[in-house]
């Protein structure tokens, strides 16, 4: 069964969390590495059923946030994720528990995600987790790097 750490846990978004989320977009460490949304269109992407918002809780605050669609029965995008607080670890343990939600909950074997290759960051996370190049793509004349796991 899934089980949050003591340190973080995964919740289920509420669309009172978008403003929160709309100004972690935006703040200078973030914002070039995501295509930003309105408090708006997080509202309304919470309320529908098209993707899976996951919350993070570090010590019951509010932390960051997660954006998941489920593309096949066993396959689900890992679109988006937002931690406030860089560089203590919360990003690493955020996706190993979103992984552990997947397979266990959602009963995914794969998860995929894309990455801008100026997020050194985020590549250099997301190979040490595991995750490995399948593909590469540009978008608004960036290049991605597509990126997959099997659970």
């Amino acid at each position: 069964m899934y089980k949050d750490t003591p340190l973080l846990e995964l919740r289920k978004s509420k669309p009172e969390e978008a403003a929160h989320f709309a100004e972690m977009e935006r703040s200078n460490d973030t914002q070039e590495f995501v295509i930003p949304y309105s408090v708006g269109q997080h509202e309304s992407l919470i309320e529908g059923d098209e993707v899976i918002y996951l919350s993070v809780y570090h010590y019951q605050t509010l932390t960051g946030f997660m954006i998941l669609a489920k593309e096949s029965e066993q396959v689900v995008e890992f679109r988006r994720i937002v931690i406030a607080d860089k560089g203590q670890g919360l990003g690493q343990l955020a996706i190993t528990a979103m992984e552990q939600y997947c397979a266990q909950v959602l009963n995914c074997s794969k998860v995929w995600l894309d990455v801008f290759e100026s997020n050194q960051r985020g590549w250099h996370i997301y190979t040490k987790l595991g995750y490995r190049q399948f593909k590469i793509g540009e978008h608004q004349g960036k290049r991605l790097i597509f990126m997959e796991k099997i659970l």
